[in-house]
């Protein structure tokens, strides 16, 4: 069995930011060499969530909408500043695992992977990427 680890760094431009990774992954995932195995996707951030939606503007915006109306930022919170961050964060995974199939991570047609920063300032974030299998 092979282990491929691989990390990799980009920035957010603040409070509720979107960023596609699925092109990113599936290029990692294609360097390892794993034919047949797992892609785990982690985050290691207490204020950055990935999901596994269609990235598409208006559902973007669905769900920063979501968001607001679940853990809204101006709720009386007793942690400084950025609770609600840590909250939303508290909420959605900060991983992802993904099966790998023939070489490439699968998703579903519509599907990406993609980080939601959830801090209230730009950041500069890391992914860490293990694929394991064969």
């Amino acid at each position: 069995m092979k282990v491929f680890s691989k990390s990799f760094k980009f920035s957010t431009q603040g409070e509720i930011n979107f960023v596609d990774l699925t092109r990113t992954i599936q290029d990692i995932v294609t360097k390892s060499g794993v034919k047949n195995g797992l892609a785990h996707v982690f985050a290691p951030h207490a204020t950055g969530i990935l999901v596994l939606t269609e990235y598409e503007p208006s559902l973007m915006a669905d769900l920063k909408e979501a968001l607001e109306k679940l853990i809204p930022r101006q709720a009386s919170y007793r942690h400084p500043s950025n609770a609600h961050s840590h909250l939303r964060s508290v909420f959605l995974c900060p991983d992802r695992t993904l099966p790998v199939v023939d070489g490439r991570a699968v998703m579903g047609t519509w599907q990406s992977l993609v980080f939601v920063e959830t801090d209230v300032y730009p950041r500069q974030r890391t992914i860490v990427v293990q694929i394991i299998g064969e």
